[in-house]
């Protein structure tokens, strides 16, 4: 069994997601976390930073988020100066896109979002999209339901080419109901909001998320996690109130663990779990390691040859075997620790070009599978393969 499991250790709430008894994420939240993440605010525009293509946009009284030129699409103001352009006064409805991390300024973007489990409504995208990750021929059904749907759900004209959808990678196989209550449950929520904007003061939050552990049960892969399991009654009732309205398809999912005799978190060796998760090195069955050092500006992970004995007679051989072995844990260790921003690994070098190609054709699949935006860049000239990924949360390092 695959269980996403929510538990209190440490004075914390954390969040395991395991895969054959591996943990392939793990995160971390205060009890009374006041997280702002995804939260909608009526904001003000401070100030206009054209040297760096970015507004300052006040959400509370003393809380400043970065706005990038690039997320102003489709804005919506509830008070607007005599330009068309943004400026300084204007207010808007902004969404917080990126927690503040270390000295940087929370995001937000214009491009209101509001999730389901299989789509996405969006305000700044108007059209019907896609994940990526999804083949042509599903690409083709999800579409032709959501346009079958949209004229019933959505009869004004005008309100249709208010919003679009995005259908997520969830959405994989799922029938026409269920993308119709998604979709219904969205445009309540989107009716909702739009609404009550117009009457509403400055620095308003029109919608504020469910804990971030709870939320994250949405963004989980349909068949990574067979169950929501935690020990703590609380956490059982939230995480039930929360799949019977956002996902009610998978109350059946949620279970309480109950065993006075073998506590849950020594069960599945959690506490050892997340001790690997914060440990600098990590070693591999054939007996290499990787060292992941996180630092200011990025994040490097080294591989190393360790204890390896086979292959002594061909290393070149032995080499390919360890960078296959590395890039596979390496993968998991970046969805594992949260890590963001840029990546760099430096692999064992290898002689034969043929064998560089295949390792990055095998961490990219590897890479894909990650439901956060992650792009593998290139090898550089030194050997470095440089990753990307997409800045959410704070990396688990830094929150523990």
């Amino acid at each position: 069994m695959n269980p996403y499991i929510i538990c209190k250790m440490h004075e914390k709430i954390f969040s395991f997601l395991l895969n054959d008894g591996k943990a392939i994420e793990i995160h971390c939240d205060e009890e009374h976390d006041e997280s702002i993440l995804g939260n909608i605010y009526i904001g003000k525009i401070r100030d206009i930073a054209k040297n760096i293509g970015a507004a300052f946009v006040e959400i509370l009284p003393g809380t400043v988020c970065y706005l990038p030129f690039s997320e102003i699409v489709n804005p919506i103001y509830t008070k607007k100066g005599a330009s068309e352009k943004p400026q300084a006064g204007d207010e808007l409805l902004v969404q917080v896109s990126r927690d503040a991390i270390k000295s940087k300024y929370p995001s937000v973007t214009t491009n209101l979002t509001f999730h389901g489990k299989y789509i996405l409504l969006t305000t700044g995208n108007r059209k019907i999209s896609v994940s990526s990750k999804l083949k042509k021929e599903e690409k083709a059904r999800l579409t032709a339901i959501v346009e079958e749907l949209e004229p019933e759900l959505v009869p004004d004209e005008d309100l249709k080419r208010s919003f679009g959808w995005l259908l997520r990678t969830n959405a994989k196989g799922a029938k026409k109901e269920t993308i119709e209550s998604d979709m219904h449950r969205l445009l309540l929520q989107y009716h909702t909001l739009m609404h009550a904007a117009p009457h509403r003061v400055c620095y308003s939050c029109l919608l504020s998320g469910p804990h971030p552990w709870a939320a994250r049960i949405s963004d989980l892969y349909q068949d990574e996690a067979e169950c929501f399991l935690t020990d703590d009654p609380s956490i059982f009732d939230e995480i039930r109130d929360y799949v019977s309205f956002c996902q009610p398809e998978d109350l059946q999912k949620v279970s309480l663990y109950q065993d006075p005799l073998l506590p849950l978190y020594k069960k599945y060796s959690l506490e050892s779990q997340l001790k690997e998760a914060i440990s600098e090195r990590v070693w591999l069955k054939s007996g290499g390691y990787l060292v992941i050092q996180p630092t200011e500006a990025l994040t490097v992970i080294d591989v190393n040859t360790g204890k390896y004995e086979g292959e002594s007679r061909n290393p070149q051989k032995a080499f390919y075997k360890i960078n296959l072995e590395a890039a596979a844990e390496a993968a998991r260790q970046i969805r594992l620790r949260n890590l963001s921003g840029i990546i760099l690994i430096d692999f064992i070098n290898m002689e034969s070009s043929e064998s560089d190609s295949e390792l990055l054709r095998f961490l990219s699949d590897l890479l894909r599978k990650d439901p956060i935006k992650t792009v593998l860049v290139d090898m550089t000239r030194l050997s470095l393969v440089e990753i990307t990924r997409m800045k959410k949360e704070k990396p688990l390092h830094e929150v523990i």
